[in-house]
């Protein structure tokens, strides 16, 4: 059996090297549906636990909003690859 006689929706996941707002902005202009956040978590846990943690996530979450409102972004959800400067 081929692979294309399944029918399935793939999604676009970014993982790696992210470690600010504005690094998911990036990734999500290039395409990406979702932006996975793994070694800052692990950070952020280590060196304060969960509050280590919702402290990071909401940087993060400040940093993102940041950029979105710099580029001109109104949704994270539609951004425009023009925001990227090649």
């Amino acid at each position: 059996m081929r692979l294309s006689a399944f029918r399935f929706k793939a999604r676009k996941l970014a993982d790696g090297g992210v470690r600010t707002g504005a690094d998911v902005l990036k990734l999500l202009a290039l395409g990406a549906q979702a932006v996975l956040v793994g070694r800052p978590l692990v950070v952020g846990a280590v060196g304060g636990g969960a509050e280590g943690v919702a402290l990071l996530l909401d940087a993060m979450r400040a940093e993102l909003t940041a950029a979105m409102i710099l580029t001109g972004t109104a949704d994270a959800s539609h951004v425009d690859p023009s925001i990227l400067r090649r």
